[in-house]
């Protein structure tokens, strides 16, 4: 009966926990050269990197930036002693001896043939021979070939030029007077005074005649004609008066010739 009640206990429901057999690890790989890398990153590492501004020596005041102080300082410059050294005399002195007979090195022959080579050949003057087995002579000379500086006309304006340019010029004269007499015509013209009075007269009678029609209209404006016409009249009073106006302003006064 105990060996029963043991086997039943509730402790056996719990998941029992097997352990695991011990897997033998092999050593992981350790480089040779690990410590020197270390020292090589340990020297690398600054030790105010991280903790607190770095402690390094403050600028003085006194060495602030001057004018030109960043500019390249060329080397002071030495004296030339040659400079004022005198100019030699191109005439030789009397002590002195100069050489006689001095070689050139330059090989004319050479210099000649290579001139030769490429020299450009000349062309042949044109001749001409009396006979078959005759004498040559030039053909320029001869008077076998037509000169023409030697013509007696040479130089002469020929006729049908002249007579084109007399064409042309008449042509250019006549163009030029239809110009002016157009500009003539449309040129505007100056009314005299005897002219100007009388065009004044003559608005200020079409304007009294306006002005009767418009007096003799009825009181009663009750049709569309009659208002029509009464509007015809006010317009033609006031552009009458207008232009009344405008001559009476001005006393010089043109009109364009259509």
């Amino acid at each position: 009966m105990t060996a029963m009640i043991m086997e039943e206990s509730i402790y056996n429901l719990l998941p029992q926990i097997v352990e695991k057999s011990r897997i033998t690890e092999k050593p992981s790989f350790v480089s040779a050269f690990r410590p020197y890398v270390k020292r090589a990153i340990q020297q690398s590492k600054s030790p105010w990197k991280t903790i607190g501004p770095p402690k390094v020596q403050v600028p003085s005041p006194k060495n602030f930036l001057q004018k030109h102080s960043k500019e390249p300082k060329l080397p002071a410059r030495k004296k030339d002693h040659h400079s004022k050294k005198a100019l030699e005399l191109s005439v030789p002195k009397r002590t002195d001896h100069p050489i006689m007979g001095v070689q050139c090195t330059r090989n004319f022959i050479n210099t000649n043939t290579s001139n030769a080579i490429m020299a450009v050949p000349k062309k042949p003057l044109p001749v001409y021979v009396d006979r078959r087995q005759g004498d040559r002579f030039l053909l320029e000379t001869s008077g076998l070939v037509p000169k023409y500086l030697k013509k007696k006309d040479y130089g002469v304006i020929p006729k049908y030029v002249i007579k084109r340019n007399e064409d042309t010029k008449k042509a250019q004269e006549e163009y030029d007077a239809y110009v002016r007499e157009t500009l003539r015509q449309k040129a505007m013209k100056r009314l005299t005074e005897q002219e100007r009075e009388t065009l004044l007269e003559g608005l200020k009678t079409n304007w009294e005649e306006v002005h009767q029609a418009f007096q003799n209209l009825s009181v009663e404006i009750d049709t569309l004609p009659k208002k029509l016409y009464r509007e015809k009249l006010e317009t033609d009073m006031k552009q009458l008066e207008h232009d009344i106006q405008t001559i009476e302003k001005h006393k010089v006064i043109y009109i364009a010739n259509k």
